[in-house]
């Protein structure tokens, strides 16, 4: 006689609600703004109150979700403000993670990069953006993880986890497409890095991410102004 499968702990359940929320958010199902019910939420994924309420505990404590009080949770708006802000903290940090790759990146390391740029060249807008997007991440991860600095990893992989798809949620302008006048500019930026990373300039590598991130920056809140 065959065994019934366990039920889930109230442990895993969390997991389980908050693994469903975070991708509905970072995809784009629930948008920036939206209120987060919980007996509705409780309804769509089939479960009790208590995990959807602990789940978006979690989800906020990441950044994702915010409590506001006597109206309920929903998921986090940005402002231009807030864009601002984050970009200004991912030129200052990877920046530094940058300038510590740069000391020690394997040869290995730099030919992961080098690939993963010439396949960002193939890509085109808006047909190979998803792929684009991906590589674009793989990319950074593979800096910020050779700086070798385990709080600087982890700090970054923190942001990265919900950057930048919550930004583009926010801005359907560009969630679709590219970031107006950034195809090309991203292109040469990358190749400056990689440059800079593969000649062991430590000072160089965080001059180009700094220029590369806050140029990204500047470029997204012009969108987001002119969607306003």
């Amino acid at each position: 006689m065959a065994s019934e499968p366990r039920r889930p702990n109230h442990k895993q359940l969390l997991h389980w609600v908050a693994d469903r929320l975070r991708a509905d958010i970072l995809e784009g199902r629930l948008k920036p703004g939206e209120w987060l019910r919980q007996e509705r939420l409780a309804q769509d994924h089939g479960v009790s109150q208590m995990p959807v309420r602990e789940a978006l505990k979690l989800l906020s404590s990441e950044g994702l979700v915010e409590h506001v009080p006597y109206r309920g949770a929903r998921v986090v708006e940005f402002t231009t403000e807030d864009v601002e802000d984050l970009y200004a903290c991912r030129a200052f940090i990877e920046g530094m993670a940058a300038r510590f790759a740069a000391e020690g990146i394997s040869a290995e390391e730099v030919a992961e990069l080098r690939s993963l740029h010439q396949q960002m060249g193939r890509c085109r807008t808006p047909e190979d953006l998803a792929e684009y997007r991906d590589l674009n991440r793989r990319f950074h991860g593979v800096i910020f993880s050779a700086s070798r600095r385990s709080y600087l990893v982890r700090t970054l992989a923190q942001l990265w986890a919900a950057f930048p798809t919550m930004l583009w949620s926010n801005i359907p302008r560009v969630a679709k497409t590219s970031a107006p006048a950034r195809d090309e500019p991203d292109i040469v930026e990358h190749a400056a890095i990689v440059s800079a990373l593969a000649a062991h300039d430590p000072e160089q590598a965080e001059k180009a991410v700094r220029y590369h991130i806050e140029t990204a920056g500047r470029t997204l809140v012009a969108a987001m102004k002119a969607q306003q």
